[in-house]
């Protein structure tokens, strides 16, 4: 529901500046067996961010997906995505506000074999209340912003693994979220595929997408403004690069 030209989910009214788009407060999660998954993480993302989130296997990168991706809830602290307490939600709400403001891209794709771009694409779509018209028609215009407007009824196993990356990132895109979380996005690709799906990616943060890429990898997270980096759970670095105005000072 819009209240003066504000969002409301869940009880809560964003109004005036824009918050972070992703904002942790002291975040813990932890299982049963005494496993620490997080420890009292502090983090916050603001819109227009392109952002690494780095670490080894085991560092809590995954357990973080979950958690700002509303897939699950923190053991303590407080999780807000767009501005809303992920914690005090139900499940449905949680479903809306996934669907509204989150888009996600997997190492290995998860598009329907027997279905071709487009409709995989308006796929992305289909918890949103579009039309089934209208859903194709900004399936195509996602894909055409991708690059794949030459690719539109081929089906994946007619895709290389590149454009099968570049056709989830159109179904991620297709709703306009307020983050895309891009979950070991090269892993499942050869290096050159790798390095297009990269540039595109830095051509998206550059149009104004706010963007965390989730990486194992140390050449991938050197390359983007901001890295973030999980040891044990924990932040232990969280670095920008100098941008021209700060190299100007």
């Amino acid at each position: 529901m819009t209240v003066g030209g504000a969002m409301e989910v869940g009880g809560e009214v964003a109004v005036g500046a824009a918050p972070p788009v992703i904002e942790l407060s002291g975040v813990s999660k932890s299982y049963p067996g005494g496993v620490h998954a997080l420890r009292g993480v502090d983090l916050r993302i603001d819109r227009g961010e392109l952002a690494a989130i780095v670490g080894p296997s085991g560092s809590g990168k995954s357990t973080l997906l979950h958690l700002i991706g509303t897939l699950d809830k923190p053991t303590t602290g407080t999780v807000r995505v767009a501005g809303h307490d992920v914690g005090v939600l139900s499940d449905r709400r949680l479903s809306a506000l996934r669907a509204r403001h989150i888009g996600f891209v997997f190492q290995h794709f998860h598009l329907a074999a027997g279905r071709n771009a487009v409709d995989n694409v308006a796929d992305g779509l289909l918890y949103s209340g579009v039309p089934a018209r209208a859903r194709r028609t900004r399936a195509r215009a996602a894909l055409e912003r991708v690059g794949l407007g030459h690719r539109l009824g081929h089906r994946p196993n007619e895709l290389s693994g590149g454009e099968k990356q570049r056709v989830a990132i159109a179904r991620a895109l297709v709703g306009e979220p307020d983050v895309l979380l891009a979950d070991e996005p090269t892993g499942a690709l050869d290096t050159a595929s790798g390095d297009v799906v990269m540039t595109l990616i830095r051509e998206l943060h550059a149009a104004g997408t706010t963007i965390c890429v989730i990486t194992h990898d140390n050449e991938i997270a050197g390359s983007l403004p901001r890295r973030i980096r999980f040891r044990d759970g924990a932040v232990v670095s969280d670095s920008r690069t100098a941008g021209p105005k700060e190299m100007a000072q």
